[in-house]
């Protein structure tokens, strides 16, 4: 396994001065945003795609730090109701497609998507219980006339451009959000989807990390890996559960909010993960994604990376000489 960072927390920062800050505090691999959601501040497609010479500085500041690309990120939105935002979305992804192929990078991050309830709706519809049956209505509409065909056809671009992994973060909000949603979408449209498993967005749902990574292991669906952590508040998820639409800045309220690893959970809990990936057969970038709003982006990222250098498995698995 290799650490890794998701480089938005160093958005501030030149690129070539994030790639030296990293390196000197032994990060190994980098996922850098290239459009969506994640934003260009590092990496934009339009210049990198177009203008030889630019590409040709950025992949040397990566080799003079010692820094492979883990993934190149795009998430957004590309089946959202309203057509010119998901266009937007859907043109981001594709050029994030076309970098990754000339950078000969093998995974794009991004997410799943979510229509709207119907083709007269304008904004996407997250839909969480099958009744009333206009619920399951929806679903049907959704899976079938909107996020199956898109997928296909995105699927069929990315195979032509050598592009084999699109790793899709199971997120609340949109159509794949939990296990059984991943794997519904990769039998619908081949084993080019498979997940950026985050497992922030697993522990409020209540959900088991270590099983999510077990049954998506024997599919081969684990892409990429998000080294998120989660707290939940005992208390408010007693009074109100766990679906929270509290501000995330409204910490002190909320039922859960996201935690650099180690302080939602601690290193028996992420050791327990991390073996669990290497069963799955995963040893790839562990990407470190800072999202605490109780710390600054600069110390909940080296606090994660300290953490983390205690718990990842760098080595090979040894040979069995007891047995």
């Amino acid at each position: 396994m290799k650490l890794g960072t998701f480089t938005v927390v160093l958005g501030d920062m030149s690129f070539e001065n994030a790639c030296e800050f990293l390196s000197k505090n032994g990060v190994q691999m980098v996922e850098i945003g290239c459009g969506g959601y994640p934003g260009r501040a590092h990496c934009d497609p339009n210049e990198l795609l177009s203008d030889e010479g630019k590409l040709e500085n950025f992949k040397a500041i990566l080799a003079k730090n010692n820094l492979e690309i883990s993934a190149l990120s795009s998430h957004g939105n590309m089946v959202h109701p309203v057509k010119e935002i998901a266009d937007k979305f859907d043109e981001d992804l594709t050029k994030a497609i076309l970098l990754a192929e000339k950078l000969g990078v093998p995974v794009v991050n991004t997410f799943s998507g979510c229509p709207g309830g119907s083709p007269e709706d304008k904004t996407p519809n997250w839909v969480t219980c099958p009744w009333p049956d206009d619920f399951s209505a929806i679903l049907d509409y959704q899976w079938n006339e909107v996020l199956i065909p898109y997928w296909k056809k995105k699927v069929a671009f990315a195979k032509e451009h050598g592009i084999h992994k699109i790793a899709l973060e199971l997120h609340p909000g949109f159509c794949v959000y939990n296990t059984s949603t991943l794997l519904r979408l990769r039998e619908a449209v081949g084993p080019e989807i498979g997940a950026n498993f985050d497992p922030s967005h697993l522990i409020w749902q209540g959900m088991d990390p270590c099983a999510s990574i077990r049954e998506l292991g024997k599919a081969g669906a684990i892409f990429h890996f998000h080294a998120k952590d989660t707290k939940v508040d005992t208390y408010n998820t007693a009074v109100n559960g766990v679906l929270d639409t509290a501000h995330y800045g409204n910490e002190i309220s909320r039922s859960w909010i996201f935690r650099t690893v180690g302080y939602g959970h601690g290193e028996e809990f992420w050791k327990g993960i991390i073996s669990e990936l290497r069963l799955a057969g995963y040893d790839y970038a562990i990407s470190i994604e800072h999202e605490d709003s109780l710390m600054s982006g600069r110390e909940g990222l080296l606090k994660a990376v300290s953490f983390l250098k205690n718990v990842l498995l760098y080595e090979d698995r040894g040979s069995m000489f007891w047995a």
